[in-house]
């Protein structure tokens, strides 16, 4: 694939079905950053892997706020608090 191709089907992803799954970027990016600022805030220390799979978790809440019924997102939150809480201590 050329990297024509790949902006193109960026271009088509972003502004059709990522659109219409997730809602508006912009508001779906600072209701992210609004979560992810909490976690960070109530680390001490280094983020580690397990605050990853909670703000990974947050980032797929925030899509479903935007489509509740998109099953894919329900899944990937299983699995990364399935993953979270398999992570030995940092």
């Amino acid at each position: 694939m050329t990297r024509d191709e790949i902006l193109e089907q960026a271009h088509q992803l972003i502004n059709g079905p990522r659109a219409k799954d997730y809602g508006d970027a912009y508001h779906n990016f600072d209701r992210i950053a609004q979560g992810w600022n909490i976690i960070i805030r109530n680390t001490d220390g280094p983020i580690t892997a397990k605050h990853v799979a909670l703000m990974m978790d947050w980032l797929k809440t925030c899509r479903l706020l935007e489509n509740i019924d998109h099953l894919d997102g329900w899944v990937d939150k299983c699995g990364y608090s399935a993953l979270g809480g398999s992570f030995h201590a940092d």
